[in-house]
């Protein structure tokens, strides 16, 4: 062997790893190559582990909201007493038409796309004294009943706010002079009476308007009378008794409409669920009194708008 491969051996031996001897490596390396591995292993499972906690703990909070949910009652809301009106053109006696319009004719049915809900009649009167002149006469009487709703609320609150316009709406009538107001005891839950004078071409007119709630239904009758012609104006406070006694007839009819005896209330129904059926949409302009010369128009409260 020459030197020089001599010396190229020698080289390599000198690079190569030393094995101790009886050919086995030495056990610190074994234990620094096993190290690493062992401590890959425990990260994966460390990973693993936190992110299946997360994926319970996000089914979970999935699981028991939906389960809240599910939980959460519907929106109820109490029943309308009042599932019905009466006949409008029936809800006063002949004898009671026969004082407050004694010549009236046949009364006539405003018009309406649900006779449940708006419903309402007029009768004209003109009682014809010669020479003496003569006494008219007009009455009116609407009414408008509410369904309960989980939006607008129940019957009878819906009933309540109309009831406080249309008496509002009445004590500002256009051209009402000497507008009086008071309570009209003994009809219905709550009741007004609102008196006012209108002064016309034909004569001065003395109006009378009795606003009534009875539950969930409002009741509006309206009476004027003048002497045309020379005849005497009409005593307010006798066209103010015979509204009222005309206005108790009516809420009465309503109860009687819808089952109750002797026209007393039925008692009040338990709550329940919300009806499909919508409140009406009421106007809040209260009738407009009728002249001799005018056709006996019905409350704007109980026309199909």
């Amino acid at each position: 062997m020459s030197e020089g491969t001599m010396q190229r051996a020698a080289q390599r031996e000198d690079r190569a790893p030393r094995i101790p001897r009886g050919g086995r490596p030495h056990r610190a390396l074994v234990c620094a190559m096993a190290v690493p591995v062992m401590l890959f292993a425990a990260a994966c499972s460390s990973s693993d582990s936190g992110s299946g906690g997360d994926a319970e703990k996000t089914t979970a909070g999935d699981v028991n909201g939906s389960a809240s949910a599910s939980a959460s009652p519907s929106p109820t809301v109490q029943a309308a007493v009042y599932g019905k009106l009466p006949q409008p053109c029936k809800v006063l006696s002949d004898k009671t038409l026969g004082e407050l319009v004694p010549k009236g004719s046949k009364g006539k049915e405003s018009a309406s796309s649900d006779l449940s809900t708006r419903a309402g009649c007029a009768w004209n009167s003109l009682d014809n004294n010669g020479v003496k002149g003569s006494q008219f006469r007009w009455l009116n009487v609407s009414l408008l009943r509410f369904e309960s709703d989980v939006t607008r609320g129940s019957g009878e609150k819906q009933a309540q706010e109309f009831y406080q316009r249309q008496v509002q709406d009445t004590q500002h009538a256009e051209d009402a002079r000497n507008v009086k107001s008071e309570p009209a005891g003994g009809t219905g839950d709550e009741a007004t009476l609102v008196r006012y004078d209108l002064k016309k071409k034909e004569g001065d007119f003395k109006q009378q308007t009795v606003v009534a709630r009875v539950e969930n239904v409002v009741v509006t009758l309206d009476y004027n009378g003048a002497g045309l012609a020379g005849d005497r104006t009409p005593d307010a406070d006798g066209l103010a008794k015979a509204a009222e006694k005309a206005a108790k007839e009516a809420v009465t009819a309503v109860a009687t409409a819808n089952g109750a005896s002797g026209g007393a209330a039925p008692s009040t129904s338990s709550p329940s669920s919300s009806s499909s059926s919508s409140s009406p949409s009421a106007s809040k302009s209260p009738a407009k009194p009728s002249s001799p010369t005018e056709s006996a128009s019905p409350s704007k409260s109980a026309s199909n708008g």
